[in-house]
């Protein structure tokens, strides 16, 4: 007992504590003192265990591969949205700017042969008139086709006609493709005594385009076109059922500009066959515009019932399936994905 009355513990002096640097840290149990005597105790120290940066070294590799497999469910959460936005870019291209169509008769040979694939523009005569010499598809509903059935107005059939336009597999009966030789108000002639066509009085030199030994007609008119209307003529006028079988249908054989899908100005296929459609020379005659149009719409001799029984009975083209339009949709879509999902990236930083 001391003077305070308290003697001493009955436990020895309590053990010194360790020094900082005879400390290791253990995750989740901060500091114990480190065994004495061991030989890395310097090295160690210098390096003490970081649950944080194990976390992160160990890690590591993970965190790249979480990268990886977000890349990859983004890639397949956007494809849909890059698949919808190429088709519907290739669906208004086809529908306002460009489609193909198939050649599958000989009435404009040589200038097209069967099995040819043309580019057919349909924003050029929203740019420019229909000029002579034009090579034209159009719709003959109303004009060259009066038993044909009118195409559904139903939303869901039309967008299913538009994908198969756009794959080539559908065939509208309707459509056809000719050579513009007569425009609203031209006086259409045949012919001359040296067989010729004319058109306001000028003969038409036609051999560069028509097919090799036909006669430019046998079947005689004499018509002026209508205001609003075509004269069209194939080719190969031997077997071509143009104006000239359909003389006795309203509008006297013409159709109606109104029906014009588009100027055909490219042969795509096969690749023997790549060439531009121009306008042939004879048609540039400056003659051609000073109109002389006189009398009425009145086809003079010949037959058109035996004209119509020895020609190919107008069989019409139809659309062709070209990369093209699909194409043009991707490269639309690729940037166009790509800000759609720059500003959703930016809305989620903000």
């Amino acid at each position: 007992m001391n003077g305070d009355g308290f003697g001493s513990p009955p436990w020895g002096p309590a053990d010194p504590v360790p020094e900082l640097e005879d400390t290791q840290a253990i995750p989740g149990l901060g500091a114990i003192p480190r065994p004495a005597g061991d030989p890395d105790a310097g090295a160690k120290q210098d390096s003490p265990a970081d649950p944080e940066g194990d976390k992160g070294n160990n890690g590591g590799q993970g965190a790249g591969g979480g990268k990886s497999g977000k890349r990859r469910r983004s890639f397949w959460r956007e494809l849909p949205v890059l698949v919808i936005v190429a088709l519907v870019l290739a669906l208004l291209i086809k529908s306002f700017a460009i489609q193909a169509f198939f050649i599958p008769s000989g009435s404009m040979e040589n200038t097209l042969e069967v099995n040819d694939r043309v580019l057919v523009n349909k924003i050029i005569y929203h740019l420019r008139p229909i000029h002579r010499g034009d090579i034209i598809v159009f719709d003959g509903t109303g004009s060259w086709d009066f038993g044909t059935s009118a195409a559904s107005s139903n939303i869901f059939s039309k967008a299913v006609d538009q994908l198969e336009g756009l794959v080539g597999i559908s065939q509208d009966p309707n459509i056809y493709i000719k050579r513009v030789i007569g425009l609203p108000g031209d006086h259409v002639v045949c012919c001359n005594t040296t067989g010729q066509i004319t058109v306001n009085g000028v003969p038409l030199s036609e051999s560069s385009y028509l097919y090799p030994g036909n006669a430019p007609s046998t079947q005689k008119f004499n018509i002026t076109v209508p205001a609003g209307r075509l004269w069209v003529m194939g080719d190969h006028r031997a077997v071509s059922y143009d104006s000239r079988g359909h003389m006795g249908d309203p509008g006297g054989g013409t159709i109606p500009e109104s029906g014009v899908l588009g100027r055909a100005f490219v042969i795509i296929w096969p690749p023997s066959r790549w060439g531009v459609l121009n306008i042939p020379a004879t048609f540039e005659q400056p003659r051609l515009n000073a109109s002389t149009a006189a009398g009425g719409n009145a086809a003079a001799g010949g037959s058109s019932a035996a004209l119509e029984a020895a020609l190919d009975n107008g069989t019409p083209v139809r659309p062709a399936a070209s990369p093209l339009p699909l194409a043009l949709g991707f490269i639309g879509a690729v940037p166009i994905t790509w800000l759609q999902r720059k500003v959703r990236t930016r809305r989620r930083k903000h």
